[in-house]
């Protein structure tokens, strides 16, 4: 089975918009109250079963408004903390379930599909207890594919979007994938990555481009008086601005990995730790601004769907500094140097030797 998310912009109406804002108020208070309750119950009990946390039922009958919400809306709060739970004791990088706050403005909510109450026809989407709401369908959910759950969410900038997973039968395409159509990817701060065929990839840096005109309007915001209305105006724009730095970003993540997919049957990257990388010489900026993590992304699951692989080369492999002629380490070599040149007269671009280590690495150990 194959699981894919679609996502859609909303219009509602003014009483749509106000059930929305409920539902997010509801959802948020109820994580809260579970998550302090569960708190509590350790403090006082440890892991004692007998003295288990409350559910979200026994919640709706202390606070009657909850049942102006879709119920399932509720039951998905109490399965995503439960779920939050598991990572953080099961995961050492995750940390524990926080508190959320009116003011993070993360506002979404799930609910499930149950006989067909959830479907889209003729640009409306229907939604449990709250009927058809106007939507923009830009894309066709195949036929086949059944909808299991949705998520409404309200972004900074005041737009409403739902997301519907679906779920289908998928048999992957059995391709007969060449290893000589392997390319290397060398993640590149300043070009995004430089491949094995020695071509740069030169992303535009959408948030660079843009800082100037962010800071000036950031810089008015904080002069601003909170609360008032003013504030949340300017507050907007410069979520808006945020908003479309990020779609700049995601479309052309999504157009580079859809042209690389569709001429090569591997793709090989290095798994690098791109959050330390970020937090080291003062990288912070540019990494985050390449959303490189986000790439591999779009390649492992575009990648997938055709039959094709993406080959992660583990992060302590020397892919910089090892000599594909002599096959020695120049463990000296440093970030300043640019040129790698070996003892042995081999002399090579940094990037493009590396991101050529990187595809032979896979074209040796791939399968």
């Amino acid at each position: 089975m194959l699981q894919r998310a679609y996502r859609y912009r909303l219009y509602p109406t003014k009483e749509q918009r106000i059930y929305f804002s409920k539902c997010f108020g509801s959802v948020r208070f109820l994580w809260n109250k579970m998550l302090a309750d569960r708190i509590e119950c350790y403090e006082k009990y440890g892991n004692d079963k007998e003295h288990s946390p409350r559910s979200y039922t026994s919640w709706k009958k202390d606070y009657n408004w909850l049942y102006e919400i879709d119920a399932l809306a509720l039951a998905n709060v109490y399965l995503q903390l439960n779920a939050a739970y598991r990572r953080f004791f099961c995961d050492k990088q995750v940390g524990f379930p926080n508190f959320k706050s009116k003011r993070a403005r993360k506002d979404r909510y799930t609910t499930n599909n149950q006989n067909n109450n959830i479907r889209i026809e003729n640009g409306r989407v229907k939604l449990p207890k709250i009927g058809w709401v106007k939507v923009v369908d830009h894309r066709v959910i195949p036929e086949d594919a059944v909808i299991k759950s949705c998520t409404i969410s309200l972004t900074p900038s005041g737009k409403y979007f739902i997301s519907m997973l679906t779920e289908r039968p998928f048999e992957q395409p059995s391709l007969i994938l060449d290893k000589e159509k392997t390319l290397g990817l060398d993640y590149s701060s300043p070009h995004f990555y430089t491949d094995s065929q020695g071509v740069e990839a030169n992303y535009p840096r959408f948030y660079r481009r843009s800082e100037s005109s962010l800071q000036r309007e950031q810089h008015k915001l904080s002069k601003m008086r909170k609360g008032s209305k003013n504030r949340e105006k300017q507050r907007t724009k410069v979520a808006r601005a945020h908003e479309r730095i990020a779609n700049q970003r995601k479309d052309w993540l999504h157009k580079e990995s859809r042209r690389i997919v569709g001429e090569w049957d591997y793709v090989a990257v290095e798994d690098i730790n791109l959050r330390g990388l970020a937090g080291a010489l003062r990288f912070g900026k540019s990494t985050n601004d390449n959303g490189f993590g986000m790439f591999r992304t779009f390649l492992r699951y575009k990648l997938e769907e055709q039959g094709k692989q993406l080959v992660v080369v583990d992060k302590w492999f020397p892919s910089s500094k090892l000599c594909p002629v002599c096959e020695n380490t120049k463990k000296e070599l440093s970030l300043s140097d640019r040129i790698y040149k070996c003892d042995c007269g081999y002399v090579c671009d940094r990037d493009i030797n590396a991101a050529n280590n990187i595809r032979d690495w896979s074209m040796r150990n791939v399968g």
